[in-house]
């Protein structure tokens, strides 16, 4: 059996799937996307179904907590690396720097002789990952493929090395007493209360796959997309290969520091060995498995890396392993992804190319 074989055969449910949804009246759609955003909002109290509980629940830990500290930043932050990754076709291993900025404006700002709220703090962070994605970008984005990913994973150490060694940003101590969410009604912000944070986050995401999946249709998201497929033709067709790549660092860059934000704000505490190399390679790990390009690929993909190592925790440091072999038997299975980009899968399901 061919390649192509082997992957239609493998594509051929989801795309049959998808063409289900997309057949149905406009109606039901949104009727089945309703119930599916009110089952997600719903989902601290999953733990309580029997049929979801023994597969929810994380031995040794709270599962709000898990959603919350792991779940809902891996997703943010899979949807902010698949802008650069997989809209633009960009390898970058040292996001998890635009993640530590968006963290740190928030923890400087929030705490000490600033004492802003929370809500005036999130922008700010957002605004200084984006800069921070642009002064990265400017210099080095004529680079491409290895180099541009050791450029990146450069980054990404620097702002850990430069966190560590700074005592205005709290050194090895790190920074405490950040900000939190201000309280509306019976959501109350707290340690002990995680489900308001799990609201506020699955908020965010909603707007941020709203915005995404704007751009990803608009003409920003085909000159991403010919720069992915070929950046010479595209260049040669007269697209400003350069201005498009340095949007999709800065994109990406902002919910990157938003997500920080968001994670800051949560845990009250913020240190340099929040923000290590392992990340940067497990968030891009997310994208990968869910499926490069896929928003939803993406966020299944967060889940997992996120939720399978906590779920396995009885397993105590062998967990890691089991984490490492599911990994394996996915990619091995699924190496499209889980959930691959429809373009891709269709043309190739369809068209039989042989360029897989």
């Amino acid at each position: 059996m061919s390649l192509t074989e082997s992957f239609r055969q493998r594509t051929a449910p989801q795309l049959r799937v998808g063409s289900r949804f997309r057949a149905l009246p406009k109606s039901a759609r949104w009727s089945l996307g309703a119930l599916l955003i009110a089952a997600c909002y719903l989902t601290p109290y999953w733990p309580d179904v029997p049929v979801l509980g023994w597969i929810v629940n994380t031995p040794g830990t709270s599962f709000e907590n898990v959603l919350t500290d792991q779940i809902m930043m891996f997703i943010l932050v899979a949807l902010g690396l698949n802008v650069v990754v997989g809209f633009a076709g960009l390898l970058d291993l040292g996001y998890v720097g635009f993640y530590a900025v968006g963290a740190y404006t928030t923890a400087v700002m929030t705490s000490g002789q600033f004492s802003w709220p929370w809500i005036a703090a999130m922008p700010l962070s957002i605004l200084m990952a984006m800069i921070a994605g642009v002064v990265l970008g400017t210099p080095t984005l004529r680079l491409r493929g290895d180099y541009l990913a050791i450029v990146t994973l450069g980054f990404g150490e620097i702002i850990r090395i430069t966190a560590n060694n700074s005592d205005w940003l709290g050194g090895p101590r790190g920074i405490n007493k950040i900000a939190r969410p201000p309280s509306f009604g019976p959501f109350e912000f707290s340690v002990l209360n995680a489900k308001p944070y799990w609201y506020l986050g699955f908020t965010v995401i909603l707007i941020v796959i709203f915005v995404l999946s704007r751009l990803e249709n608009s003409r920003v998201g085909r000159a991403w997309s010919a720069v992915r497929e070929d950046e010479d033709a595209a260049e040669l067709m007269g697209v400003n290969t350069f201005k498009f790549k340095l949007w999709a660092f800065a994109i990406g860059a902002a919910i990157g520091g938003l997500a920080g934000a968001l994670y800051a704000s949560k845990v009250g505490f913020v240190n340099p060995d929040n923000f290590q190399l392992q990340l940067s390679i497990l968030f891009l790990a997310a994208v990968v498995l869910g499926g490069t390009g896929s928003m939803y690929g993406v966020i299944m993909g967060g889940i997992l890396v996120a939720w399978i190592p906590e779920r396995f925790r009885g397993f105590s440091t062998r967990r890691y392993f089991v984490f490492g072999v599911v990994l394996v038997l996915v990619m091995v299975f699924r190496p499209q992804g889980i959930i691959p980009r429809r373009t891709a899968a269709a043309g190739i399901a369809e068209k039989g190319d042989t360029n897989v």
